[in-house]
């Protein structure tokens, strides 16, 4: 019991002096513990988080995790508490058998700080192995002449143990013809040799039975035993020879398995027995006995397990010689192991990010990785590099660790997803490599605003539509995804003629889709012109807008309208009514009359034609086809009826066509009197009960009145002319000519407009131009087609307001 509360106590003492030297470390990154070995599985080797001053709830699961450096993991991190304990019971002796101090490293990955810190436990020895020889029973043979004093080497006993707990003494017993001697080794070890106190005889004694007993220094001190045997023979006067003090030997670790290594050679000038040899290993570790194999015959040394340079790099053995006489000698083998570039370099992920923000800033980490080479020299130096073209590098981190960080913006809608391969490279000949992966996503982030499949839109649009006619559809597409490339559209802000824009037309706001919400007409709107705006859906969300313009199409929908003649009274209904003069004298193609008719639709449909439907004698008169003009065909004749009724018909060129209807009446008269006189008479005719002189007062008064309605008007047309245009010199002749008319010229009966004497003029009206014409001249004129629609509305008629857009 004493000397298990030594043995403790020590171990306390050993656990102190650890916490102490913890304490003082984990404030430079680094950790170090000391526990003794054969503790069994789970046991406390250190408070982790405290001593590193992390706070466990700050961190979530998997945030701290150890990362061993070897092939197999002898420690763990308790995740609740923080706690370093071991994942198996730790034998020193297996682990380190060659080394005097034994340390095991493994680090601390921090995910969440990319932080790594390194941790050290040294694992101390107990005495929990026994001093052993390698042979139990050894047998030694001797001559009775040798002399007293004589020293030979007997087997050193082996205790994994290292330190106090290893051998310290020898003891022997059994027989007073010898003692023992203890010698220190070069490296502080102690060589029991058996030293001939008394001198032999072998006829006294043939054989002499010894104990050789080792204790170590342990507290209980373990000992073993081992049992010689000593042969006393007769004499033998020559010892084998070595033909070498030492051999080395250098060898690649590659070298195959039944390979020779070396071959060692003695000589014994002896005869017979005595000068026969035999080769042994007397002085070998574990490791080398496992490896190596030695021919007792012939001194060869064989490799029996294959080399590995990073388990053992040097081999030091010692070999003996027996001749048969019991004489012997001994050499030392030294096999040293050179490295051959036999391991790849190792790439271990200790942490990695999945996913990135495209937005994410230059330098960001992304993975920490470890890289390791378990070869030594250039063979062991690794380089890393990352394979392609890729917005990433590597950051050399503190030891062996690079971090994997952001070389430049990353764009999602250039690339989406990244594999990053990192390889590293030795420096061995040929170069070994290894590579890994790292599998990343991009983030989106609204930055990119809807673009439209077009710079803009228009469309024709007949005009008559259904209300809810589909228009058009406009389409954008985002580049980014998810929410931020939903795209929805709306209306811009505006208005047609006064009203909301949005009482005209509407947008579908999934699909772009434009509407009419109106039946549209032309003669009212000619153009519509829009903004539709598309929106993403990314939080704040981007826009863009596109310009559609909307062409209303004119459709035939609107009849030709009589100017002239003006539209009478009739008894049937209404209708169109005039009368005219024409000289019974006038030559064939004289201008008697002229049909003015205009159509508020625009290009084909407006252009109109004319032609004589009915006429009281069909072969005195003829109208032009596109001027409306009425001219005489032929010359009056003596059987000619003095009055002649012409229907005109007025076409436009629409599908169908649409027309209208004007009545003229053209008299035959040489004179005002002739022409009162047949008005008067067909007056009288009409109303046999009215006095023919108060009709003919009402006659003259009539045309009177229209007479100069018809001069204010031809003057007002004139102070227009001469105002917008300034063509003075062609106004002055046109204001010259009709000055000069005397009024007694003109005459109207029911406001109907007459020339008594040859005056030819053209009046060209139409609802959809603002350049009317009206010219005067002797001759006939030429037919002339009506001018295209402005763009915005319709001309005024005659009568609207002189302030509005200029007709001529």
């Amino acid at each position: 019991m004493w000397a298990a509360g030594r043995r403790w106590g020590r171990r306390e003492r050993a656990l102190l002096w650890g916490v102490l030297v913890t304490a003082w470390e984990a404030a430079w990154g680094q950790l170090r513990y000391s526990i003794p070995e054969e503790m069994p599985k789970g046991s406390f080797v250190g408070d982790v988080a405290k001593d590193l001053g992390l706070q466990l709830p700050a961190f979530g699961d998997r945030a701290l995790r150890i990362l061993d450096k070897g092939s197999t993991q002898y420690f763990n991190l308790h995740g609740k508490t923080g706690h370093l304990v071991t994942a198996e019971r730790i034998d020193r002796e297996q682990l380190c058998r060659l080394v005097q101090q034994c340390v095991l490293r493994c680090e601390l990955i921090v995910e969440r700080e990319m932080q790594v810190y390194e941790i050290e436990v040294e694992i101390t020895d107990i005495n929990d192995n026994v001093p052993s020889f390698r042979e139990g029973e050894t047998e030694l043979r001797m001559s009775e002449t040798t002399a007293p004093g004589s020293r030979f080497p007997l087997d050193e006993a082996y205790d994994p143990d290292s330190g106090q707990n290893s051998v310290q003494s020898y003891e022997l017993s059994g027989d007073e013809h010898f003692s023992l001697a203890v010698q220190a080794g070069p490296g502080g070890d102690q060589r029991p040799e058996l030293v001939l106190a008394k001198a032999l005889d072998r006829e006294e004694a043939a054989f002499h039975e010894l104990v050789l007993r080792a204790s170590d220094g342990g507290e209980p001190a373990r000992t073993g035993t081992a049992r010689i045997h000593v042969a006393v023979l007769d004499a033998n006067d020559n010892a084998p020879v070595f033909s070498q003090a030492e051999y080395t030997v250098r060898v690649p670790e590659d070298v195959p398995v039944g390979s020779t290594l070396v071959t060692v050679t003695a000589t014994d000038p002896d005869e017979g027995p005595n000068g026969h040899l035999k080769y042994s290993l007397k002085k070998a570790t574990d490791m080398a006995l496992d490896v190596f194999r030695m021919d007792a015959e012939t001194g060869a040394i064989t490799l029996v397990r294959s080399l590995d340079f990073e388990k053992g790099d040097s081999y030091e053995m010692e070999v003996q010689t027996h001749d048969g006489g019991g004489l012997f000698d001994k050499t030392k083998v030294a096999i040293t192991v050179t490295d051959v570039n036999d391991n790849q370099p190792e790439i271990t992920v200790s942490s990695a990010v999945s996913e990135i923000s495209e937005d994410a800033p230059t330098g960001t980490v992304v993975a920490l990785l470890y890289v390791q080479d378990r070869d030594s020299g250039a063979n062991g130096e690794v380089r890393c590099s990352l394979e392609g073209a890729v917005p990433f590098r590597l950051h050399s981190s503190r030891g062996s660790y690079y971090s994997v960080v952001t070389a430049r913006e990353l764009d999602r809608e250039q690339v989406s997803e990244y594999n990053v391969t990192v390889r590293a490279t030795d420096g061995g000949s040929p170069a070994l490599w290894s590579s890994a992966m790292l599998c990343l996503r991009v983030l989106d982030v609204n930055d990119n605003a809807p673009v439209f499949a077009e710079a803009r839109y228009s469309a024709r649009v007949a005009e008559n539509n259904a209300a809810g006619a589909l228009v058009l559809r406009v389409r954008a597409w985002d580049a980014d995804w998810g929410q931020n490339a939903r795209v929805r559209y709306r209306l811009g802000e505006g208005r047609v003629r006064g009203a909301p824009l949005s009482s005209y037309v509407s947008v579908e706001a999934e699909t772009g889709a434009l509407y009419a919400l109106r039946s549209f007409d032309y003669e009212e709107v000619r153009e519509v012109g829009l903004w539709v705006r598309a929106e993403d859906g990314g939080a704040p969300s981007l826009s863009s807008n596109v310009s559609v313009r909307l062409v209303i199409v004119d459709e035939n929908d609107n009849a030709p309208q009589v100017l002239y003649p003006p539209a009478a009274a009739l008894a049937a209904g209404a209708g169109w009514a005039g009368v005219e003069l024409a000289p019974r004298s006038a030559e064939p193609g004289a201008l008697v009359a002229k049909v003015v008719a205009v159509d508020a639709d625009a290009g084909q449909n407006a252009w109109l034609s004319y032609e004589l439907a009915k006429a009281t004698e069909p072969g005195l008169f003829r109208v032009g086809l596109h001027s409306g003009e009425v001219r005489t065909a032929r010359f009056p004749l003596a059987r000619d009826a003095a009055r002649h009724s012409l229907v005109v018909v007025v076409k436009d060129h629409g599908r169908p066509a649409l027309s209208a209807t004007a009545t003229l009446t053209v008299v035959l008269a040489e004179s005002v009197a002739e022409l009162l006189a047949e008005l008067g008479s067909a007056a009288s005719a009409a109303a046999p009960g009215e006095p023919a002189g108060s009709l003919t007062r009402w006659l003259v008064l009539a045309v009177a009145a229209v007479s100069c309605l018809f001069l204010a008007f031809l003057l007002l047309l004139l102070a227009l002319r001469l105002r917008r245009w300034r063509r003075s010199q062609l106004l002055a002749a046109g204001s010259g000519a009709l000055r000069g008319v005397p009024a007694s010229h003109f005459v109207g009966i029911d406001g109907v407009r007459a020339f008594l004497h040859s005056y030819s003029h053209e009046v060209s009206l139409t609802a959809d131009s603002r350049k009317s014409q009206l010219r005067f001249s002797g001759a006939s004129c030429c037919d002339t087609l009506p001018a295209r629609p402005p763009p915005d509305e319709p001309a005024p008629m005659l009568g609207e307001d002189p302030a509005a857009p200029p007709l001529f």
